[in-house]
């Protein structure tokens, strides 16, 4: 039987040299379904649990192996025990699934990774921030791509209004009724692996399906609301025809942001706020702010200042519990007043006859 090479599914140098601390077999992970993991070595593709060690160090979910996760490993008749991850050089993260706020990586070891946004009914440019926000902190390139450009009538306007929400980006517009994804392929290089984010139903299925060449996913037709009915319940990477690696992830659900790069998504503000009066200027009532006097010189959207305010208020709430926030509030609310405890010696003054 003749060996698999790995270069194929993305192994780097940095990998190799990390790989010679350990005595395994280096692998990459190529599906996850419900905590069962298929992995690919140059001896083939084996079925892989992780080892008790392993699980025993893991303080978050995010220390469990992802797909796209390179991995040190055991392997036995067609089975595999993962011992060791690798360094990653990117991840893709969110709030897990469900009432847990844990941290799980979605994808790692991606080089580019394509922002899915619809041009239907569907498009929301504040959402767009936030992907953008956290496509940039995944490490990976990000690249927006427009889908369902036939159902959109107003492309134009769309495109004006991305000029501040895009900064930095290339944008790529596409239509499942066209042949139009060179400028998507462009970016499948041998050996660089893509993975496409975005909510369910903007069309990531039928790009990846076009790319592959062939129907690995199934789609369901469009809904009377412009949204389509496929959702991925599987994270699994895919080598495509000629070169390249995809990596195919579920619609987003319970998007954190605790680690999001407004930077970069942001990086207007940014810029604009190193030109304020003081160096820690909150942008909201402060003399001298250079951030407010954009806004009412027309230079920056009030909409835009509100989504980075918001979407910062996010970031420092997530991750925290419904008793937590409260008690977060409660302390911001009362700050002016030396915090929560001076605050109720003052009211207990007031309130004495």
């Amino acid at each position: 039987m003749s060996k698999i090479n790995m270069k194929d599914y993305g192994l780097s140098g940095m990998f190799v040299d990390e790989s010679k601390l350990y005595s395994f077999t280096i692998g990459r992970i190529i599906s996850q379904d419900k905590g069962m993991y298929r992995a690919v070595t140059e001896n083939g593709e084996f079925k892989a649990q992780i080892s008790g060690k392993l699980r025993y160090n893991a303080v978050n979910i995010s220390d469990y192996p992802a797909v796209g996760d390179f991995v040190m490993m055991d392997e036995n008749d067609g089975n595999a025990i993962i011992r060791h991850i690798l360094t990653r050089k990117s991840a893709f993260v969110r709030k897990a699934a469900g009432t847990s706020n844990s941290d799980q990586v979605v994808a790692a070891n991606v080089d580019t990774v394509f922002i899915c946004m619809s041009l239907n009914k569907d498009f929301n440019l504040r959402r767009l921030e936030r992907y953008i926000s956290i496509g940039w902190d995944s490490g990976a390139v990000p690249v927006l791509v427009l889908t369902k450009s036939d159902l959109c009538e107003n492309i134009e306007d769309i495109m004006d209004d991305l000029d501040d929400v895009a900064l930095g980006l290339e944008i790529i517009i596409t239509s499942s009724l066209k042949d139009d994804f060179a400028n998507i392929k462009k970016y499948i290089k041998y050996g660089q692996t893509v993975a496409f984010i975005g909510s369910s139903g903007v069309g990531k299925t039928t790009l990846i399906n076009k790319l592959i060449g062939e129907n690995i996913f199934e789609t369901k037709e469009l809904r009377n609301d412009d949204r389509g009915r496929h959702t991925t319940t599987k994270r699994q990477l895919i080598l495509l025809p000629g070169n390249g690696i995809v990596i195919d992830t579920p619609g987003m659900r319970e998007l954190g942001i605790e680690s999001a790069d407004f930077s970069k998504a942001f990086a207007d503000i940014d810029e604009l706020s190193e030109m304020c009066k003081f160096s820690d200027c909150t942008h909201t009532k402060e003399p001298g702010c250079a951030v407010k006097r954009a806004v009412k010189e027309g230079i920056l959207s009030e909409d835009r200042l509100e989504s980075y305010f918001k979407l910062k208020k996010e970031a420092k709430y997530d991750g925290l519990n419904s008793k937590q926030i409260e008690t977060e509030k409660l302390a911001r609310m009362f700050k002016d007043l030396g915090g929560m405890k001076n605050a109720r010696k003052t009211i207990k003054k007031k309130t004495r006859p």
